[in-house]
């Protein structure tokens, strides 16, 4: 039987780092026919317009979701405005792509989570991560029982400042911008992942606020959840080295230990390594923001969403949104994060901050309400 393949109208409301790269990359696939760009500052839209040849631009999100043309929505706006023009997508019930995090309120996340599973529509979750090589590997190597069943799993994830630093002028709300609500989700999601989505059952965390305090954020959140099935998983991020760090954003090192084997993961880019007399400016670069210090050295390849070469962005972003598109236009089987995913990495991750303040163990899961009583 032939493949009918379903021509995409694509809204992407949000034209920042995240936004542009994906516009950019949208427009250059076939099944893409029409491309409509928003983002409350007029001038990122019009440049990201000219750049990708969009069919439309506005400010108005709901102006853009609403037009006839749209069969897609990629929401990629900034971290606490997700939920309405998430919630517009649904209501027009459209294809709909969400980066990371699903919310950063959890009542509007099981909001997002019921509008999706009552519509019926298709909707996934942004985490690049599932797209690197590496880590397509080490998935199926565990699915295919190469170390057994997976009885502990640590994960540690360093990021220079300049993703909190940049994340928190970007709105006067701090109150959930995190370590690991913001950037440990990523890795979070990635560890779930691997262990084959295994059911926490409580979480003891701890966190140093000694550089980012002054900013309204921490520096570093470390945690150890346990598992219905008596497995441990320990989750640890600092982001608060220096900006002249190599890494562009992150490194992470993880050991996933099993009855009948071990993976061990040295993903810190410390591998290729460039050092100049020359400064190597940043890797990542948000509108408005430029960080302090020169950078010499460089962790070559450290960038999360790929590189550039020719003029073009390689790399797992690519991979991920032309999977998503895939999907879209020929109903491919991607391994994209659901939705429901998404709502359980908020609840787990902000379950971590929540263990932080009260300083001790919290038993899983939680009702919504415990999320509300101590912020």
């Amino acid at each position: 039987m032939s493949q009918t393949n379903r021509e995409i109208g694509l809204a992407i409301v949000g034209c920042g780092t995240i936004g542009r790269i994906r516009a950019m990359i949208a427009r250059a696939y076939p099944g893409v026919v029409w491309l409509g760009l928003c983002d409350i500052k007029e001038h990122l839209a019009k440049k990201l317009a000219e750049d990708a040849h969009a069919d439309f631009v506005t400010t108005d999100f709901r102006e853009l979701i609403n037009r006839p043309e749209v069969t897609a929505v990629i929401i990629a706006t900034d971290e606490n405005c997700h939920f309405e023009p998430t919630m517009a997508a649904i209501e027009r019930g459209v294809d709909l792509f969400i980066e990371k995090p699903l919310a950063t309120d959890v009542r509007q996340s099981a909001t997002v989570l019921k509008a999706v599973e009552t519509s019926g529509i298709d909707a996934c979750m942004g985490y690049t991560n599932r797209f690197r090589r590496r880590f397509l590997t080490i998935k199926e190597r565990i699915a295919e029982g190469r170390i057994g069943d997976v009885s502990c799993m640590v994960t540690r994830a360093f990021m220079n400042r300049m993703i909190p630093l940049a994340t928190v002028r970007r709105t006067s709300d701090h109150t959930h911008l995190t370590p690991m609500v913001v950037s440990g989700t990523h890795s979070f999601d990635l560890s779930m992942w691997l262990m084959g989505n295994k059911k926490p059952i409580s979480v003891y965390a701890q966190a140093s606020d000694k550089v980012l305090g002054v900013h309204g954020t921490k520096d570093s959140t470390f945690g150890v959840f346990t598992m219905e099935d008596g497995s441990i998983f320990s989750m640890n991020i600092s982001w608060a080295l220096p900006e002249t760090w190599p890494g562009a954003v992150y490194g992470i090192e993880m050991g996933i230990v099993g009855t009948k084997g071990v993976i061990d993961v040295d993903d810190t880019h410390r591998d290729l390594v460039l050092a100049s007399l020359e400064p190597q400016g940043a890797s990542y670069k948000p509108d408005g923001f430029s960080p302090e210090g020169a950078r010499y050295v460089d962790f070559l390849t450290s960038y999360p969403p790929g590189d550039i070469c020719e003029g073009q962005l390689w790399g797992p972003i690519r991979e991920e949104t032309n999977s998503w598109l895939a999907h879209l236009y020929t109903g491919m089987k991607t391994p994209h994060a659901t939705v429901q995913d998404g709502h359980r990495n908020l609840l787990l991750t902000m379950a971590m901050d929540i263990s932080c303040i009260r300083k001790q163990p919290i038993q899983l899961p939680l009702d919504l309400d415990e999320y509300y009583k101590d912020f």
